[in-house]
């Protein structure tokens, strides 16, 4: 059962349709969707899917803007070859096989300490892969499609139009069975999107049901990862129902006293601050920002069902974050204060001055894809917490897991690779309102960059099995080589491989990448080919005019840095914590260890921010005990490679980006 907030329990009987409702209207809609007009003739390549939208409306007498629009909520009509979302949705109506999903889900852990605290043990918790049985209704849709249609599940996985009429008949069900008649008018079909979203909640199914007639309303166009041209004409004057989700018997999510916009659906589901044994967790209590600035904001992926993953964070023996945002509807349930600091990022600098937003996926397959609505919903709580705290809505403070430093050296290889290569950070940060794009002249010292989505697909492997290749799919990441030549080899990465070795294409092997919306001092150019300063080395990737992979840019900051004069290279740190005489008697010295980089003379790097040394000392279940040491020497936070890093101050000389 899904864990909900104190004096909520939600009917066991809720769920996206009801089994019997569903085997009652199989009779009446298996001949409606079988009854698709055909003139024949065939049809071309690149309008098949808008093709199969509106013979699957008119066989199940969904309109089919209602239908086109839940699709683009689910996946924005993309298909993505038949592979499974990260909660085991599938197609573009992103009907949902959680078990078949989990037949072919990958391994689990990797070693990284998420508190990354050495004042403190550290905490390597592996969550165990999910049971089939307890597989909820909302991740059952694809099996319920395939009762209702008769098309095999297989065919529903991997047919972009099989799927499509199995959302249709989905849609058709639900509205049956909230007694409303199958309308030619989109706006009788509020309450259907609704129950759609397989949310128990009102305030999620509305907020889902709301975005989708937004689509409608304002109309969409656009070429899909399979290079189907798919477009759905505004309809501006659409009023749907609003209260047809009040009818429909859904419980009322209490918010308590949460920190979220009032866009979204968002309950308060505590993580404990209890003791245990010799122990406590699994956060700790502080009074940010008044003793410690939040800063920046770090996006995560699960590795559990959403109920599970409640679980998880109700367990003072595991780890907490701020935030977890649900795959298929786009509910938030908040754990922590953002005033407490939570143990999520593997750094414990990073964590002191960051909030950690988990998002539901159950697979950790890296070529797991995320849904329209969970981007929408993650994007409007961070667009929130950014205003609140004064973040800025930049590469440098809005980070992926996978963004975020080792603390020293021996932990870079256990880092986390989280949300991965597939997480389309464009169409974030276009959702936050803060779209990525040129800013400066041809002639710019710096690039961000900015590869289009679904036409960059690089070559990855070890998605599902080691060495072997990953499904062709949209990347938001270029790869980085010694030359510029396509078969040079790739950039060395010295922390990820202390030997030397090359980097790979392994997907989770970040060694010589760099993502959407990072920014790069420029280093050289040749032909179609751009070098930028990374990890120390020049790295060279394919940057065609027509086909550009980065534009020419102002940093956000306006800053470069540069080792001082005279240096023949400068130590780059994963923290940046207080110089040792900054620490009172009663608080243990922190180590200010340089990772195993550096940054030689002539090299220069875009800075995020300027920080000064701090270190939270909180090693006690009793607050009272808690410290903040905070330090003279001030770091540099820098875009050196894949991950951020720190420079001191004292070390180099800052730069005014010239536009």
């Amino acid at each position: 059962m899904r864990a909900s907030a104190p004096g909520h329990t939600p009917a066991a009987s809720r769920h996206l349709l009801g089994t019997t409702a569903l085997l009652a209207s199989a009779a009446l809609l298996l001949p409606l969707v079988g009854a698709a007009p055909s003139s024949g003739a065939e049809v071309p390549a690149a309008t098949r899917l808008q093709t199969s939208f509106a013979a699957a409306a008119a066989g199940s007498h969904v309109p089919q803007s209602v239908l086109m629009g839940v699709s683009y909520i689910q996946s924005r009509w993309d298909t993505h070859h038949g592979a499974p979302s990260v909660s085991g949705g599938y197609g573009p109506m992103h009907l949902t096989d959680a078990r078949a999903a989990l037949a072919t889900a990958g391994p689990r852990g990797d070693g990284e300490d998420p508190r990354g605290d050495s004042a403190r043990p550290a905490l390597h918790p592996t969550p165990a892969l999910p049971k089939a049985t307890d597989v909820p209704a909302r991740l059952r849709t694809l099996t319920s499609a395939a009762r209702l249609t008769g098309i095999p599940a297989a065919r529903l996985r991997t047919d972009p139009d099989a799927n499509v009429r199995g959302g249709a008949a989905l849609l058709a069900a639900a509205q049956q069975e909230l007694g409303r008649p199958l309308s030619a008018d989109p706006a009788d079909w509020y309450g259907a999107v609704a129950r759609f979203s397989g949310s128990d909640d009102s305030a999620t199914a509305a907020v889902y049901a709301d975005d989708v007639f937004d689509v409608i309303r304002d109309g969409a166009r656009r070429t899909t990862d399979d290079g189907q041209q798919v477009s759905l004409a505004a309809a501006p004057g659409l009023a749907p129902d609003g209260n047809q989700v009040r009818q429909m018997g859904l419980r009322h999510a209490a918010a308590g006293d949460t920190q979220c916009p009032a866009t979204v659906s968002c309950t308060w589901v505590p993580a404990p601050y209890e003791e245990f044994g010799d122990d406590y967790g699994n956060h700790d209590l502080a009074d940010r920002p008044k003793d410690q600035s939040i800063d920046s904001i770090v996006i995560h992926d699960t590795e559990e069902y959403w109920d599970a993953t409640l679980k998880l964070v109700q367990d003072p023996t595991y780890l907490g974050w701020h935030y977890t945002v649900r795959s298929t509807d786009g509910e938030i349930a908040q754990h922590i204060k953002a005033n407490d600091v939570g143990w999520h990022a593997g750094n414990w600098y990073v964590n002191s001055h960051s909030i950690g937003i988990e998002h539901e996926g159950f697979l950790t397959d890296p070529d797991a894809w995320f849904t329209e609505e969970m981007y929408r919903s993650s994007a409007r709580l961070v667009g929130y917490l950014a205003r609140k705290y004064r973040i800025p809505l930049d590469r440098q403070h809005i980070l992926g897991h996978d963004n975020v430093p080792a603390t020293t050296g021996s932990g870079i290889p256990a880092m986390h690779t989280d949300p991965g290569p597939y997480w389309d950070w464009a169409h974030y940060f276009a959702l936050l309102g803060k779209p990525f794009h040129r800013s400066a002249g041809p002639a710019s010292g710096v690039v961000t960059v900015l590869p289009g989505y679904t036409g960059n697909q690089p070559a990855y492997t070890g998605c599902t099995t080691a060495g072997q290749p990953c499904a062709a799919h949209g990347s938001s990441e270029v790869r980085l080589r010694t030359a510029p030549a396509d078969d040079a080899p790739l950039v060395k990465d010295v922390g990820l491989r202390p030997g030397g070795q090359d980097s790979t294409t392994d997907v989770n092997d970040v060694g010589a990448r760099a993502s959407t919306g990072q920014q790069y001092a420029v280093a050289g150019r040749q032909g179609d080919w751009t070098a930028i300063w990374f990890l120390g080395q020049k790295a060279w990737f394919k940057n065609p005019a027509k086909h550009p992979a980065a534009v020419p840019a102002a940093p956000s900051s306006g800053l470069l840095i540069t080792p001082k004069a005279g240096r023949s290279d400068v130590p780059v740190y994963g923290r940046a914590y207080p110089e040792a005489s900054a620490y009172p008697s009663d608080v243990p010295v922190q180590a200010v260890s340089p990772m195993p980089y550096t940054l030689p003379a002539g090299q220069k790097y875009v800075v995020g921010q300027k920080v000064r040394g701090e270190y939270f000392y909180a090693v006690t279940f009793d607050p009272a005990a808690h410290r903040v040491v905070t330090g003279k020497d001030t770091y540099y936070e820098i875009q050196f490679g894949h991950r951020v890093e720190y420079v001191r101050a004292a070390d180099v000389d800052v730069l005014r980006a010239r536009p």
